[in-house]
């Protein structure tokens, strides 16, 4: 048993995973401390993965090394991309998971990582040094360790306070305890905090349930997936999901419940996730709709637990199972637990710099919950990045910071740095002004390299990547040179409705058509069929690589121009060189929010909210000077 670490996470949630694991592969000894090793990963809310922008985030922490995409593919009992309709910027992979099953695959990975140890117990106090760091944590159980970098993945367990109705528990999760100490401590050294909201809903019971009433959600079964690795495949049976709504009914029992709702009635002062609502926020915000849609989940491969999406509520009991029993699918349900909403405490995110290091305390790192983010697949992009950051302030080497045109990971972090949250951050595609760049496509083109400069992608996964890029590049350049003669592209060109050539084109030009794609034509082309079967690996994927980065060239060249452009002023660094205070030229306002932040460049701070061109101007003036 050792009790020096180069790394403790505290805390096993999504963030704290990442960061174990993720400091663990690089070579630091590291700690992970959990209330419960029975927990790890535990889906407190939704077992399900993914999302609009969190399915990229999740993409682009496989193509780091990471592992929740790794997890969630052998997990999965439903999958589906999001989005279809839309442009491939927009594409965004979703699954539901094992809940049980999640926990145990991230256990059996943890447990086996080498360089990583568990200890089950609840920190309640930080150790610093007299040089500004910290040096380790100290436990419920009175066992201190020490540690050269410690990364906080608290998520609700910080003075959490769950409400159902008027009755009010402490806990960080429904039958879990509180964890004390560490907030207070780190206020009384000078860190703002706050308090912020959350919800879950109701589970139900299938075998009460009137599947009969609602409309079926089927699963995708074709090659999408969450993880880039080849061997890495959904292996349980695959399950639907299940969409029903509300009604006026439903909504009358609601407002008589109002009265007593946490929400409501000044029980709840903090707040709550504005993209998340429960279900009294939406009938009192969008008092003239009639019905909300819900979508039933099954929680496991083989359980009768069903988790009622866009339900989440924290009214008392019975109003909640009667406004339930109005739905004629729910009529005579029986839910194993009441849904309730949960207070907990949150840091300012703006006290950190990229790199989730806090500025006041050297190598203490935050992830997660505790910067004010909401969301499995954002506390698991931050976990990563702290855990990457954590070993690299232990072993030496350049800080490890994502671009806003490099990785949705990269948007998050600097949102949360630059500009702070006054609500629960969640993730969408339009936060990223470089959402073409961002596909879920073509992360690990994005990443891979980078992760494999780092240490945290292996030679046999930078191998599998080059051998896929190689093989989407040459498909690329085939289309580009191939000609194809008219007798060989007018009966496809006739059977899509299209007139057909007079004269010969490239094959990129064809597949530019949106009628068409690399595999459509393949049929009446023998040459492009012979190259796509000699792609052994990945071959769908690879198709659909090429074909966007065809038929989208002209829009990704121009998103890369643009954020060309913006990169330049990411180079010009400006930390330590201005006393904001004692510059008159600049509005009082960018003075005090340029002071609190201390941007790194000129870029981060003309992202500050409130910080005005003019100021920039004034600031590259001076700098010049």
């Amino acid at each position: 048993m050792r009790f020096d670490y180069d790394v403790i996470v505290v805390g096993a949630g999504h963030a704290g995973c990442e960061a174990a694991s993720a400091a663990a592969r690089l070579g630091s000894d590291t700690l992970l401390i959990t209330m419960d090793m029975n927990k790890i990963a535990q889906m407190s809310c939704n077992p399900a993965v993914g999302g609009i922008a969190k399915g990229q985030i999740v993409r682009e922490i496989d193509a780091l090394g990471g592992q929740m995409g790794i997890v969630t593919d052998k997990t999965a009992i439903q999958f589906r991309m999001l989005n279809r309709s839309k442009g491939p910027a927009m594409w965004s992979p979703r699954a539901q998971s094992d809940r049980q099953k999640f926990i145990q695959t991230w256990r059996g990975i943890l447990e086996n990582t080498e360089h990583l140890s568990i200890w089950q117990d609840s920190v309640k106090q930080l150790i610093f040094n007299k040089e500004g760091g910290i040096s380790g944590v100290i436990t419920s159980m009175e066992v201190t360790f020490r540690a050269k970098a410690v990364v906080l993945t608290c998520g609700t367990f910080m003075n959490g306070l769950m409400h159902i109705g008027r009755v009010q528990l402490k806990g960080g999760r429904v039958a879990e305890p509180v964890s004390h100490g560490i907030t207070e401590q780190l206020v009384e050294m000078g860190f703002t905090s706050g308090r912020m909201k959350t919800g879950t809903p109701v589970r139900i019971d299938g075998r009460s349930v009137h599947f009969d009433l609602m409309a079926v959600q089927e699963g995708e079964n074709d090659f999408h997936k969450f993880s880039f690795l080849p061997d890495v495949h959904r292996l349980l049976k695959q399950r639907n999901c299940w969409i029903t709504s509300t009604n006026e009914a439903v909504h009358a029992i609601l407002r008589q419940g109002l009265p007593d709702s946490p929400l409501f009635n000044g029980q709840i002062k903090s707040i709550g996730p504005r993209y998340c609502p429960s279900i009294e926020n939406k009938i009192v915000t969008f008092p003239d709709k009639s019905e909300h849609p819900l979508f039933l989940e099954p929680e496991g491969e083989t359980t009768q637990e069903f988790y009622l999406n866009g339900f989440s509520s924290s009214l008392p009991i019975d109003i909640q199972l009667r406004a339930l029993q109005a739905i004629p699918a729910f009529r005579d349900v029986h839910v194993f637990r009441p849904g309730y909403a949960i207070e907990y405490d949150y840091f300012d995110p703006t006290q950190l710099t990229h790199t989730l290091e806090t500025k006041a305390v050297r190598n203490l790192f935050f992830a997660g919950q505790i910067n004010g983010t909401t969301g499995y697949e954002e506390a698991a992009g931050q976990g990563l990045v702290a855990g990457i950051n954590a070993h690299l302030r232990c072993h030496g080497g350049s800080e490890f910071i994502l671009g806003r045109d490099e990785a949705y990971i990269g948007v998050l972090i600097d949102d949360l740095v630059t500009k702070g949250v006054d609500e629960p951050y969640r993730m969408f595609t339009s936060r990223a002004e470089y959402r073409i760049l961002l596909r879920q496509d073509d992360a690990d083109m994005r990443l891979t390299p980078k992760g494999y400069a780092l240490g945290s992608v292996d030679a046999e996964r930078n191998r599998i990547f080059l051998e896929k890029k190689e093989n989407r590049d040459r498909l690329i350049q085939f289309a580009r040179t191939y000609s194809v003669r008219t007798n060989q592209a007018n009966p496809a060109l006739e059977q899509v409705g299209l007139p057909p050539l007079r004269q010969g084109t490239k094959l990129f030009e064809l597949i530019l058509r949106p009628q068409f794609t690399i595999d459509s034509i393949s049929k009446w082309l023998p040459a492009l069929k012979e190259q796509i079967e000699t792609i052994s690996s990945c071959r769908e994927e690879v198709i659909e690589a090429a074909e966007i980065c065809i038929k989208y060239e002209g829009y990704i060249e121009r998103e890369k121009l643009i954020a060309d452009k913006i990169a330049r002023l990411e180079n010009i660094f400006i930390k330590g060189k201005f006393n904001y205070s004692t510059i008159q030229q600049i509005s009082i306002e960018a003075r005090q929010k340029l002071s609190k932040i201390d941007p790194e460049t000129i870029a981060q701070a003309s992202r500050i909210p409130g910080i005005s061109p003019s100021d920039i101007n004034i600031l590259l003036v001076l700098l010049g000077r």
